[in-house]
C-alpha cells in the first residue's frame, strides 16, 4: 500500500475515494483566519520605533567587506574599526517601499509551483540537522542517502510544498555537498528547492544548475524566484561573512531570500517577549534593507524564531507558550512593515514522542493563527534541530494534512444543511443509509494517514501499534513506492554532466 498525496493509502477501507481525487486542496493552501493579535497597534509601534532606534544609535556588525561596502554606498554609516553599520529610519522605510508583498515561487513543475504572500501558506521541511533518527536503528550521522530519503518523502506528500535541506550529508566532501544535494532535489524532486549560502563559488553551482533544470539562461533565472535560502542574523546584532554574502548573490539573482533572526530570551535577546521581537525586528530590519539596497524588489521575508531558554539548564525551549506568544508578536511586526512572514514548527523533544507532537502544535498555532506564509522545519525536527526523524516527519505530515483541511470553506449552500435527510429519517433512525450520505460518504471526512480510529479491541488484535509506530510503516511504504518526477533525458544528462565537471574541478570551498 502507498500514501497518495491526500494521505489515503491504495486499497484502503471499501467505498474510499479514488487515489489523487483531493490532492490539489494541498497544494495551494489559503489561511481563511484572521490573524492574533497580541498586541495593540500602539504597542506594535513601539517596538517598530524603538527597533528603528537600535539600528540608527547601535547599528549591526557585518563582518562581510562587501556588504560594508555596499551599505556605505547606500548611505549608512561604516566604521570600518568596529565593523559596525549604522542607518537612519528613513534608509529603512525606503527600502521596505520596494519590497514585494507577494511573489510567486516557480517550480520546475508548473503544478508544483506556489505563492509567497497574501493568505497563501507554504510549508517547507525541517532545514539542516546534522543526525538522523528512526526507531529501528536509532540516531545516527546524516548521509548523502539520508538526504535522498527525505527529498523523496517530502516530493512525495502534496502538503509539502517545497524541497529543504532537511539533514546535512556528512559523508559528502563540504565542497562538493552542494552539487550533491542540489542533483538530489532538482533530480529527485520538482518543487522548489532550497540552497545553502556558503559563498560564491557554491551558490554559482546551484544557480547553473537550476536554470540547467529549468532550461533557462541566467537572464531569465533572475526574472522570477525559483528557489529560496534562510540567512539568519547572529544575534545579539552581528551578520556574518557567508550570510551577508549569501544575501547579496542571493538579491543581485532575483531569488526569495528569508531574513531570520534567532533570538532565544534570555540567552540571545532580552528575557521579556517584547525586548525579544524588537531586537529581532532590528535585526529583520537591516537584512531586509540589504537586499532591497543590492536590488529592489527583490523577493525577501521576514524570518521569525524567536523561543525561550529552559533558565534551569540554558537549553532551547520551543513550542512553548511563549513561543506561539511570540509568534503573534512577530507577526504583527511583519505585517507592519508590509513583508511577507516566515515562522517555523519546532520541539525541544528527544524523541517522537507526545511531547514532539504537542510541542509542535503548538508551535503551529502560534504560526498559523498569526498569519504566518511560510513555515519552515514543518515536518522532521526533533531534538531542537538536532535530528530529523523518519517517524516524526509522518506525524508532522498527518498534523498539516488536518490543518490543510481545517483550511478548506464549509459548503452551506443547496442541501448541504440536509433538511431532507432530517424528513427521511425521522425520529429515532439513523444517517447511515440516508441518501444524503451515500451521496457524500466518501470524502465527507478528513481520512487519516497515520491515526487509527478502530477500538481497542480491533486495535489490539491488529499489533496493539502506537502512532509512532505506524508512522515508520507509513514512512517505508512512502520510500519503497517512490517514483522521481519525470525529467527530460538532455537535462539529466546535463546536470550530471556539469556535477562530474565540477567535482573533477575540485568543486567549490564554502566559506565561514
Amino acid at each position: 500500500m502507498r500514501p497518495d498525496s491526500r494521505g489515503r493509502r491504495a486499497g484502503g477501507r471499501p467505498g474510499a475515494a479514488p487515489a489523487g481525487a483531493r490532492s490539489q486542496r494541498y497544494r495551494q493552501l489559503i489561511n481563511p483566519f484572521e490573524p492574533v493579535r497580541l498586541f495593540s497597534d500602539d504597542q506594535v509601534e513601539s517596538m517598530h520605533t524603538a527597533a528603528l532606534g537600535i539600528l540608527e544609535r547601535q547599528g549591526m556588525r557585518v563582518l562581510s567587506p562587501r556588504g560594508r561596502a555596499a551599505l556605505a554606498a547606500a548611505g549608512a554609516r561604516v566604521d570600518e574599526a568596529s565593523q559596525m553599520v549604522r542607518m537612519d529610519r528613513g534608509m529603512v522605510e525606503a527600502a521596505l517601499a520596494t519590497v514585494p508583498a507577494e511573489v510567486p515561487l516557480l517550480a520546475r513543475n508548473p503544478e508544483r509551483s506556489c505563492h509567497v504572500g497574501g493568505r497563501h501558506v507554504v510549508f517547507a521541511p525541517v532545514a539542516g540537522p546534522p543526525s538522523v533518527s528512526d526507531q529501528a536503528s536509532g540516531k545516527h550521522t546524516g548521509s548523502l542517502a539520508d538526504y535522498r530519503d527525505f527529498v523523496r518523502a517530502s516530493q512525495a506528500f502534496d502538503v509539502i510544498h517545497v524541497l529543504g535541506q532537511m539533514v546535512e550529508p556528512q559523508d559528502s566532501p563540504i565542497h562538493e555537498r552542494h552539487l550533491d544535494t542540489s542533483f538530489a532535489q532538482l533530480t529527485l524532486g520538482d518543487k522548489v528547492p532550497y540552497f545553502y549560502c556558503r559563498g560564491d563559488g557554491q551558490l554559482a553551482d546551484c544557480f547553473n544548475m537550476l536554470a540547467l533544470a529549468h532550461g533557462i539562461d541566467a537572464d531569465t533565472l533572475a526574472g522570477a524566484p525559483r528557489c529560496y535560502t534562510i540567512c539568519n542574523t547572529n544575534s545579539p546584532l552581528q551578520l556574518d561573512l557567508p550570510m551577508t554574502d549569501g544575501i547579496i548573490a542571493f538579491a543581485r539573482h532575483g531569488q526569495l531570500v528569508i531574513v531570520t533572526p534567532f533570538t532565544l530570551a534570555g540567552a540571545m535577546a532580552p528575557i521579556t517577549i517584547p525586548g525579544a521581537l524588537t531586537l529581532a525586528h532590528a535585526e529583520a530590519l537591516f537584512g531586509i534593507t540589504l537586499t532591497q539596497i543590492i536590488r529592489a524588489g527583490t523577493p525577501v521575508m521576514y524570518g521569525s524564531f524567536t523561543s525561550n531558554v529552559d533558565m534551569k539548564s540554558g537549553s532551547p525551549a520551543f513550542g512553548t507558550p511563549e513561543y506561539a506568544k511570540a509568534a503573534f508578536g512577530a507577526g504583527q511586526l511583519a505585517r507592519r512593515i508590509r513583508v511577507p512572514w516566515r515562522c517555523s514548527s519546532a520541539t525541544a523533544a528527544n524523541a517522537p514522542d507526545a511531547q514532539s507532537a504537542y510541542e509542535s502544535q503548538m508551535s503551529l498555532w502560534g504560526a498559523l493563527l498569526g498569519g504566518c506564509h511560510f513555515v519552515l522545519h514543518a515536518a522532521g525536527w526533533l531534538e531542537g534541530g538536532l535530528t530529523a526523524s523518519h517517524e516524526k516527519f509522518i506525524l508532522d505530515v498527518e498534523m498539516l494534512q488536518m490543518f490543510a483541511e481545517l483550511f478548506q470553506p464549509v459548503p452551506t449552500a443547496g442541501d448541504e444543511i440536509g433538511i431532507e435527510a432530517v424528513a427521511e429519517v425521522g425520529p429515532g433512525g439513523h444517517f447511515f443509509a440516508a441518501a444524503h450520505t451515500m451521496q457524500r460518504y466518501r470524502d465527507a471526512f478528513y481520512t487519516p494517514l497515520v491515526s487509527d480510529w478502530r477500538n481497542f479491541g480491533a486495535w489490539a488484535e491488529a499489533g496493539a501499534h502506537t502512532a509512532t509506530e505506524r508512522a515508520g510503516v507509513v514512512w517505508r511504504e512512502t520510500l519503497a513506492a517512490f517514483q522521481p518526477p519525470p525529467m527530460e533525458p538532455a537535462v539529466l544528462e546535463q546536470l550530471s554532466a556539469y556535477v562530474e565537471r565540477r567535482r573533477s574541478e575540485g568543486g567549490a570551498p564554502p566559506v565561514s
